[in-house]
């Protein structure tokens, strides 16, 4: 959630960036009055009770009509502590629930705006000329007999697919050089379970405005997660970390699962939007002050993620109406797509900061001995999507797929991927 502290102290900086966001900066106002309020109810349910407390002992001292008259007020007393006490608890809890409803103070150059304010940072490759009819994904993934999303309908409806035989084994390609990456950078991989609590689910800030695209299984009251992020980041929650030897990082690797909800008629066609898939996340808690290089650590390893690919991408930092509520700051790699002539999003880094760190209870023990939440970032490794792009973008005139040079070890020395005939 957000830092009262900071909230307190400079109202206009959380004004500005729910601003920048889109969303209403006039919920500041209403967490200071709600925090005044609790405040003011604790500080008098406080004080009554500390009187309470010396009545007692005057009760045990006096004798007669005086023990009578104090046993009189401290019934009297007693309902009124009490009654301050139900205050403060409900104040407690409004100002909780209108902080949640505060996303992150966005980081200082994050583009404002919404969905197409974002701000180009590099292009990285060269967009191929094809001398040849350029096939999408799918049609060559059928060819491959690499992708089956007739069958995937059959038998679980729309936006679901099978990847079969050279396709399976690409998938597998990506994540595995994923791992192999993470670990070169000091990552410890881990398999994450898919399905999590609902307080770790709100914790990471999934539960906001769009919990519409999380599946829900209410007879056991847990969530199927779209990224192992949740997971990774209830990992440690309710603890204290020791992050005096570097940040503590982890690649998880899970099924993900997402409703894709309002986005009917976009990007239906193979397996661009889909509702389930396989990704590998890295994941870091680190101190406050390194959180800012960790982003750029992160981005770094996802481009050489595709390098590795040998895609053709660019850089973009997101406009702050486009994060979501937990990130104060996101840069998406998009990988340049074909048959759409335009570029597609393969990996997506955030910087949460201490955002859902204090949502999860998750602190560090400084070198003084004091505690303070941690700060936490995410970046995606690969992901099923990648094949999207890396079919395309390889694609020979028959049909054929050319495998970067980075990628044949994961696929047994092949070179090139050949057409079912």
């Amino acid at each position: 959630m957000i830092d009262l502290r900071l909230l307190r102290e400079d109202p206009d900086l959380v004004r500005a960036s729910q601003v920048a966001r889109g969303d209403d900066p006039h919920l500041v106002d209403e967490v200071l009055g709600a925090d005044a309020l609790r405040r003011s109810a604790l500080t008098e349910f406080e004080t009554l009770r500390a009187e309470q407390k010396s009545l007692g002992k005057l009760v045990a001292q006096a004798q007669g009509e005086e023990k009578k008259a104090l046993l009189t007020r401290a019934k009297h007393l007693a309902e009124q502590v009490k009654g301050l006490q139900s205050d403060a608890d409900a104040a407690e809890t409004r100002a909780t629930e209108l902080s949640r409803r505060i996303s992150n103070v966005v980081e200082e150059g994050v583009p404002a705006g919404g969905e197409d304010d974002y701000v180009v940072l590099k292009y990285v490759g060269e967009t191929r000329d094809f001398d040849f009819p350029v096939k999408d994904h799918l049609e060559l993934g059928e060819g491959l007999a690499a992708i089956d999303t007739e069958r995937g309908a059959k038998v679980s409806g729309a936006r679901f697919y099978y990847l079969t035989g050279i396709g399976a084994r690409l998938e597998l390609a990506l994540l595995n050089a994923a791992v192999d990456k993470a670990l070169s950078a000091g990552f410890t991989p881990v398999i994450t379970p898919t399905l999590v609590k609902p307080e770790i689910m709100a914790g990471t800030g999934f539960l906001g405005a769009h919990a519409d695209e999380i599946y829900h299984l209410p007879a056991d009251d847990l969530y199927l997660v779209g990224t192992s992020e949740v997971a990774l980041a209830g990992y440690h929650s309710g603890e204290i970390l020791d992050l005096s030897k570097g940040p503590k990082r982890y690649a998880g690797w899970s099924a993900c699962y997402r409703r894709e909800a309002g986005s009917y008629g976009k990007d239906t066609r193979g397996i661009i939007r889909v509702h389930q898939f396989h990704k590998v996340e890295a994941f870091t808690y680190t101190t406050i002050e390194d959180a800012f290089d960790e982003h750029r650590r992160i981005l770094a390893w996802e481009e050489e993620m595709l390098a590795l690919a040998e895609l053709p991408y660019r850089v973009i930092d997101t406009a702050a109406g486009d994060l979501g509520s937990s990130a104060a700051r996101k840069f998406d790699c998009e990988a340049w797509l074909p048959s759409q002539e335009r570029y597609l999003e393969l990996t997506s880094t955030s910087n949460c900061t201490t955002f859902q760190a204090r949502r999860l209870g998750i602190r560090e023990r400084t070198a003084d001995g004091s505690m303070r939440p941690v700060a936490t970032l995410n970046g995606t490794l690969a992901t099923t999507r990648w094949i999207v792009a890396l079919l395309e973008n390889h694609q020979q005139a028959d049909g054929s797929v050319r495998v970067p040079e980075g990628l044949r070890p994961y696929l047994g020395g092949l070179e090139v991927l050949e057409p079912v005939r």
